[in-house]
């Protein structure tokens, strides 16, 4: 599992250029401490906006679409996909808890699209 990336996946980087060629300026694998004793690492982070975004692999979250179970060793997996969906909803909880938007893209999703949404995210909270 060594070999599996926790940042700059594919995915993440199709939907950061995406943003940047649009002229969105963001941090990348930021951490947000959101009280004393946790803190989360989106994938792209939007400070002054409070704006976290995740892209979710469709194999590690378990996409409703595209998710396998391995064949072998599936109590272990079962377990591990388990783990990474609560953590998820972890993330999500504190996060907005703390006054923070969160969006979740799967990596499926088209980066044009998912660009699309951010920016208009943050076109609605400009014009406010």
């Amino acid at each position: 599992m060594r070999a599996n990336r926790r940042r700059d996946t594919a995915p993440e980087i199709a939907l950061r250029r995406e943003l940047f060629r649009r002229g969105l300026r963001f941090r990348v694998d930021y951490r947000i401490t959101v009280d004393p004793t946790a803190h989360v690492r989106p994938d792209i982070v939007f400070t002054h906006r409070r704006l976290a975004i995740f892209v979710d692999g469709c194999y590690w979250h378990s996409c409703p679409i595209h998710a396998t179970m391995p064949k072998s060793n599936v109590d272990f997996w079962a377990r591990k996909f388990a783990r990474n969906r609560e953590r998820d909803l972890r993330d999500r909880t504190l996060l907005e808890q703390a006054g923070w938007t969160v969006l979740r893209f799967w990596e499926h999703e088209d980066p044009t699209r998912a660009a699309e949404v951010v920016e208009d995210w943050i076109r609605q909270r400009s014009s406010r």
